[in-house]
């Protein structure tokens, strides 16, 4: 597995205390040597301008641009001066991602700051560009699958792709958090329909539910989608040990659903999937999860502290039925 990352992601900074840190960088690249997982490091250049406006409108590009030294949201996510470039770099190690996944490899993209909150004319959520739908929107013949294991629904990538059938968006989320988007009923318009799939799950919703919504949901629509490559959103902010959301993971169980991902793109698409990383703030389940994929991909293991699996009777079947009765109209479902 490549691993894609830049120096400079360790320079954007927020403010103070705020959970989207470098710290989290340098948590999974010292936890990725010490397992002497970082044979092969990509160094990724820059997104040009005119890839960014096939998924961002020009005046938000300048916006970013022009405007630094405030928040482009309520308060959350900082706008500096060198803040557009690194973001920029972040959007090309997604393209790198996604060229290499192209080929057959797979590969995994340590970027910062993250992207699935950014949608065409809007950032937020510690997003400005959207990492993969930059990379999404560089497939030309379309066919891409996202699947985005993040806590917070991706409300950028679903609006980006809402009417566009080249593009399937599944998300698993936390229901009534942040940014408060992606109920199951939101399948979708025009084209699109059908091609939006959410998954809202209430707190509490751990390791039994994911495998049921990997079961009787992800894995179907993505068989019957064929796609010709995966991106995923991978953020580990439903862990249990993490504050910003109430989902109760373990870290076996997002190897586990990553180990699955790999396995059906083997199937489907020869192998192709690009993980890129989002959300995920405490250091040391974001860095045991991180090696434990990259591990993986290498038939190997690493020790896992953080394996409390607090949801074993399948806790959130209720909101899959109803995720499936939204969607049955589109995919067979059993």
């Amino acid at each position: 597995m490549d691993i894609i990352f830049h120096p400079k992601y360790l320079e954007h900074r927020q403010f103070g205390t705020h959970p989207e840190s470098p710290d989290r960088l340098r948590s999974i690249l010292n936890r990725l040597e010490k397992e002497e997982l970082t044979e092969k490091i990509l160094i990724p250049e820059s997104a040009e301008r005119g890839i960014l406006e096939k998924t961002h409108t020009p005046r938000y590009l300048d916006t970013l641009e022009n405007s630094y030294g405030q928040y482009i949201d309520g308060g959350d996510t900082y706008l500096d001066e060198d803040t557009y470039e690194i973001a920029k770099l972040a959007a090309g190690g997604a393209l790198e991602g996604i060229k290499k996944a192209l080929d057959g490899e797979r590969t995994l993209g340590i970027l910062r700051p993250p992207g699935h909150h950014a949608g065409k004319d809007y950032g937020g959520g510690f997003c400005y560009l959207n990492n993969a739908a930059i990379a999404a929107n560089h497939v030309n013949t379309g066919g891409v699958a996202i699947i985005d294991l993040d806590a917070h629904h991706g409300n950028g990538t679903s609006d980006i792709f809402y009417s566009d059938p080249n593009v399937l968006y599944i998300s698993a989320h936390h229901h009534g958090i942040y940014p408060g988007t992606g109920e199951s009923v939101a399948v979708g318009q025009g084209p699109g329909e059908g091609y939006n799939v959410n998954i809202p799950l209430k707190t509490g919703r751990g390791d039994s539910t994911l495998d049921l919504a990997w079961t009787e949901i992800m894995k179907p629509i993505l068989v019957q989608y064929q796609p010709k490559t995966m991106i995923v959103s991978f953020g580990t902010d439903g862990h249990y040990a993490d504050q910003l959301t109430g989902l109760t993971y373990s870290s076996q169980c997002y190897i586990r659903t990553a180990e699955r991902i790999t396995a059906l793109s083997k199937e489907l698409c020869n192998g192709s999937v690009s993980y890129m990383l989002e959300g995920g703030y405490h250091l040391e389940c974001l860095s045991e999860i991180v090696a434990g994929l990259v591990a993986s991909e290498s038939g190997k293991e690493v020790s896992l502290e953080y394996t409390r699996v607090s949801d074993t009777e399948q806790k959130g079947k209720e909101e899959i039925l109803e995720a499936k009765d939204a969607l049955k109209k589109y995919w067979e479902l059993l």
